[in-house]
């Protein structure tokens, strides 16, 4: 699901609660000068060279923390290499989130969390949430997957403990179970308001054939219609080596003018169906194409000359940038796009106000409208479960991503 950048200056803005959320569908972030401060001023104190052991199979059950409200992190260190690369990366960003508050002294110690493997699959997760209820855990954070998340959420639940997923499909949402991700109707919702206010009215959109194409789809359709736009065409594929056909079948309509902006979010196709409109004759000019917040820092899609001038949505690129000089010394590597959203779940859960509460996390107070600031920026938790992130507006260029617009809702 997403990613991120600037310095760690200023992470008392970035990590606090904040004021009056601004709903409106395209209006600015306004920050209320209520906004509560806990204590998230000043640089890192912990020392950049210090190194941190990497996370593994063989010590996933590690505890990192001294406070005594117990949080358990459900994360895929095993089984599939792609998805427990993932998953080192996201228990690297919560490590480095609590090194974070154990060196503030103005931000109190009061959780402690607990690591689990689920190995990638279903079961996994379940096991390791029944683990993690029995060892007495508060909250869970985690799993990564939509049916991880499912199958984890049903055994909260059942014990009235609160879970704050991963998964940035929208089904795996509910009543307490919260998804700290962009999910596919913000994603539609800031992209579409964008292109209506540049002019753009022909829109369209391309889907995979997939539960996830069909929660895009289905947002992509929602949202068009809330921000007053007609979709001229949608279309769903099974493979990108469909690109040229579906291009083919959108031609005529392009060449009408009747579809002047092109929906893409599928990360993995977005460079074959850019490719085609290239072969087809179909100028960038004649038809702007639109992301999603999964193509941030995709490096294929910046490298790819067809999608040069593509814009999308993405959350604030400042949250990356403050951590990444830290994660890089501490763990030699490059930290992936979702290592930010294991650190604003660590310094959630920490938060006072939650985790002190009685009972800790309740629905009233993750659900509160004012929202919170976390690494990637402003987000709130619905009362479905959903989250509502600001998102910024990128433009894919040769030297990197360029932000043409400022996080908004």
């Amino acid at each position: 699901m997403t990613a991120h950048r600037n310095s760690c200056q200023g992470i008392a803005q970035a990590l606090a609660v904040v004021g009056l959320f601004v709903l409106s569908a395209c209006s600015p972030i306004h920050i209320a000068s209520r906004t509560i401060d806990f204590g998230f001023g000043g640089a890192n104190q912990t020392s950049p060279n210090q190194t941190m052991t990497p996370l593994g199979p063989a010590n996933a059950s590690q505890r990192f923390g001294r406070g005594p409200v117990q949080v358990a992190l459900l994360l895929p260190l095993s089984g599939d290499p792609g998805l427990a690369n993932v998953g080192q990366a996201m228990a690297n960003g919560s490590r480095l989130a609590m090194a974070f508050i154990e060196a503030n002294p103005n931000i109190a110690e009061n959780t402690t969390i607990t690591l689990h493997d689920t190995g990638g699959t279903v079961a996994g997760a379940t096991s390791a949430t029944q683990t993690a209820l029995a060892g007495g855990a508060r909250l869970i954070l985690g799993p990564l997957r939509g049916d991880s998340v499912t199958a984890a959420g049903a055994v909260a639940r059942a014990s009235g403990v609160p879970l704050i997923g991963f998964s940035n499909n929208p089904g795996a949402a509910g009543p307490g179970v919260y998804l700290l991700s962009v999910l596919p109707e913000m994603e539609m919702q800031r992209a579409l308001n964008y292109v209506k206010a540049k002019g753009r009215r022909g829109v369209a959109g391309v889907f995979p054939a997939s539960a996830y194409g069909q929660a895009q789809q289905t947002a992509f359709r929602q949202q068009a219609s809330q921000a007053g736009l007609a979709p001229q065409a949608v279309y769903s594929f099974g493979g990108a080596g469909e690109a040229p056909q579906i291009i083919a079948q959108a031609q005529p309509l392009i060449a009408k003018g009747l579809i002047d902006t092109l929906f893409l979010p599928d990360r993995a196709s977005a460079p074959a169906f850019a490719a085609a409109l290239a072969q087809a004759g179909i100028s960038p000019s004649a038809v702007q194409i639109v992301g999603s917040a999964d193509w941030e820092g995709d490096t294929t899609i910046l490298a790819t000359s067809a999608l040069a001038g593509a814009i999308y949505p993405a959350v604030d690129p400042a949250g990356m940038a403050a951590i990444r000089p830290d994660y890089q010394a501490r763990f030699n590597s490059q930290p992936h796009a979702l290592s930010t959203i294991a650190y604003t779940a660590t310094i959630l859960a920490n938060v006072n106000t939650l985790s002190l509460a009685n009972p800790p996390y309740n629905p009233a107070l993750m659900t509160n409208p004012t929202g919170f600031n976390g690494r990637d920026g402003v987000f709130r938790f619905l009362n479905s479960g959903r989250s509502q992130y600001a998102l910024a507006m990128l433009q894919v260029s040769p030297g990197g991503a360029v932000r043409l617009e400022g996080p908004r809702l």
